[in-house]
């Protein structure tokens, strides 16, 4: 199975390190609006090129994490830890990635709007 995916115009590509066993869809307010489908990986696991500079950063609230998109077509491709340390939780869209992959994987519904427990 392919584990290379990229945004739309390929300016950020990700390898992952492995298959992922589950992924999350995560209902806060703002995966919901970005509609990510989260793989976790250990930080500086996953390769990234194009990463950063061909990437903006969002980060929000408690300033933990930072959500980066491609500048060139705004697709979402990760999110990293803040402060980016080795080993730490990593974050990766796998809406980026080919359709096959994410068929095989299984989808935990999270919600993290209310009770931040798992749905399933």
């Amino acid at each position: 199975m392919q584990l290379i995916g990229s945004c739309h115009c390929g300016a950020v590509r990700l390898e992952l390190p492995s298959a992922p066993e589950t992924a999350t869809n995560c209902n806060c307010s703002l995966c919901r609006r970005l509609n990510g489908l989260w793989a976790y990986y250990e930080f500086g696991t996953v390769r990234i090129t194009g990463h950063p500079e061909h990437t903006e950063a969002y980060v929000q609230g408690d300033r933990t994490l930072q959500t980066l998109r491609c500048r060139s077509c705004g697709c979402i491709t990760h999110w990293e830890p803040l402060p980016p340390v080795a080993g730490a939780r990593h974050g990766v869209n796998l809406r980026n990635f080919d359709p096959a992959l994410v068929a095989a994987v299984r989808v935990r519904h999270f919600d993290g709007a209310d009770s931040w427990t798992f749905l399933d």
